[in-house]
């Protein structure tokens, strides 16, 4: 998503907070099943790493600006 469509940067962090817990809950179902791929794992993972950072980012950015 597009960081535009939300009208605040509070908006943006818990709609990331979300989506990293999301991914999370599946990464700890994914490591459960045997038919899980280790690609798919490191998809996910890397998916929840992009969103920490952004998350840092913007946090970052906010202190940065104080």
């Amino acid at each position: 998503m597009s960081a535009h469509l939300y009208n605040a940067p509070e908006e943006r962090v818990a709609a990331l907070r979300a989506k990293h817990a999301m991914i999370s809950a599946r990464i700890s179902d994914a490591q459960k099943s045997p038919a899980t791929t280790d690609l798919y794992l490191r998809q996910m993972k890397k998916q929840k790493l992009l969103i920490k950072e952004e998350l840092e980012g913007i946090r970052w950015r906010k202190s940065a600006n104080a």
